[in-house]
């Protein structure tokens, strides 16, 4: 990510979405890096943004730039390792709402396809099926738009791959509207920023056991 123009959203203040003494849920606007790049013009971020306010937190996973919504933070390093294993060991429950291209076939189905970074034309992902790690999407129908012709889907990621929704989409043939990396030029054009949007997230409290379910509504 060092070839690009970072242009973050004016900071606005947190969404904050949940909160108590050891963690804390936030919405990410489009557009602003979850964790530093490289450079100095690219250290404004969710989590430097974040930490201006609680100076404690400590990331536990990332959402593309181009995403929003829901982004999860550790308040001090023994829930860090909580919740970084209830990711890595996909015991959390994640939702995506996006607006894909065209009209879907199947109302519901997966995509199972392995995915490795295409090292030449980074951050770039794609399918290989020598190399490439598993990665599986669920996706559901919610709604056609005949004037874009395109459809509005929920994504459910059991894998958490890098861009993994945005190329199992374009795998199927419905790349996501206004994907710069992805979706072609016609495409990228029928919306200003890319219709990708973590809305649901539910995952065990890791001191009181109960549910935690968050909830964050598409701004498309």
């Amino acid at each position: 990510m060092s070839n690009f123009c970072y242009m973050p959203p004016a900071d606005t203040g947190l969404d904050i979405l949940y909160q108590d003494e050891l963690l804390i849920a936030v919405n990410k606007p489009s557009g602003l890096l979850s964790v530093p790049g490289r450079g100095a013009d690219k250290q404004d971020c969710m989590i430097t943004r974040i930490q201006q306010h609680f100076a404690d937190a400590l990331t536990v996973h990332r959402l593309d730039m181009e995403t929003s919504g829901i982004l999860l933070f550790a308040r001090n390093k023994t829930i860090h390792r909580l919740l970084s294993r209830a990711f890595q060991e996909r015991e959390v429950g994640k939702q995506y709402t996006a607006v894909i291209a065209g009209a879907l076939e199947k109302e519901a189905g997966e995509v199972n396809l392995p995915l490795i970074c295409d090292w030449p034309n980074r951050p770039r992902q794609k399918v290989d099926h020598e190399v490439g790690k598993p990665s599986l999407t669920r996706y559901q129908y919610l709604s056609y738009n005949v004037q874009l012709n395109a459809t509005r889907v929920a994504l459910f990621p059991v894998t958490g791959r890098s861009h993994q929704l945005r190329v199992h989409m374009l795998s199927l043939g419905h790349p996501i509207l206004g994907d710069p990396l992805y979706a072609p030029p016609d495409v990228q054009a029928k919306a200003s920023r890319l219709q990708l949007h973590a809305n649901k997230m539910v995952i065990q409290h890791p001191v009181s056991g109960k549910p935690l379910r968050l909830c964050s509504e598409p701004p498309f």
